[in-house]
């Protein structure tokens, strides 16, 4: 009787508890995907001042929202129409910093345009919103007088993979780069958070793995071998279900948040750009 007592002391406060636990889950889950960056002013006029050829981008988005971000001009001569790269961040990322890396995209001029919230971009982030921006984002530059619309590669890194294989699957790209994928928001979700009914709670599922069938441009995928928040296997199941050809790539030693340190990571990157200009 004790015993039964007892479990039935505990039950009282464990339930409401874990009914606590879920409600927190479900109200704070934006706070938890979305992590918007600021960078400073005079951080940013750094990276700028290195570039001769940026041009700043505001994009309005289909319901009206600003969207703010950066063309960099291949350097080709004025008038030609260069391959472009469109790159679509992480969930704590600033895309400005891509333009401090732009000699690693020789040839190729780049768009890098902040999701909104984050950076200088109106808005509050979500699954159905991210995906309309990115799909914005790709149009607007297949637009530009300045870019060779037949060379248009699209890069995601990891929560900004979903977005690309969005896009890919939708519009006709020269080659997709993913960094860190994932097959779903809610796959991943299960793996950190067994405890917790994630499929019911769950508002931006970002469910990649159902569009990567209908991509068909060629893929490389990049993979940090001791990626702590997106495991190998995630990736791996994305890339499983490609539409088009692939190439897959571990970068050995490399955790999420560090896979771009490791010089093999650009050396991939800059290898299949090459093979596509052959």
């Amino acid at each position: 009787m004790a015993v039964m007592e007892t479990l039935i002391s505990l039950g009282k406060v464990a339930v409401p508890a874990y009914i606590t636990l879920v409600a927190l889950a479900y109200f704070y889950q934006d706070v938890l995907i979305f992590m918007p960056q600021a960078r400073s002013e005079r951080e940013l006029q750094a990276v700028l001042s290195r570039h001769r050829a940026v041009e700043e981008v505001r994009l309005p988005a289909d319901d009206g929202v600003t969207l703010h971000g950066w063309f960099l001009g291949s350097g080709r001569a004025q008038g030609s129409r260069a391959p472009l790269l469109v790159y679509y961040g992480g969930n704590a990322e600033e895309v400005s910093w891509l333009l401090g890396e732009a000699g690693r995209f020789a040839g190729y001029s780049l768009l890098l345009v902040n999701y909104r919230g984050y950076g200088g971009s109106g808005g509050k982030p979500g699954e159905s919103v991210l995906y309309a921006d990115a799909l914005r984002i790709f149009d607007y530059a297949a637009s530009r007088a300045d870019v060779d619309a037949t060379r248009m590669v699209i890069m995601g890194r990891s929560l900004g993979s979903a977005m690309a294989v969005h896009v890919a699957a939708r519009r006709a790209a020269r080659a997709v780069v993913l960094v860190s994928p994932y097959d779903s928001m809610v796959a991943l979700g299960r793996r950190h958070h067994p405890y917790l009914p994630v499929s019911m709670l769950l508002r931006h599922r970002f469910e990649a793995l159902a569009d990567a069938p209908r991509a068909n441009a060629p893929l490389l995928a990049l993979v940090a071998s001791r990626d702590s928040i997106v495991p190998v296997e995630h990736s791996r199941r994305l890339v499983g279900a490609w539409g088009g050809p692939s190439a897959w790539r571990v970068i050995e030693g490399a955790d999420h948040n560090d896979i771009s340190d490791s010089p093999a990571y650009w050396q991939a990157i800059a290898a299949f750009l090459a093979q596509l200009r052959e």
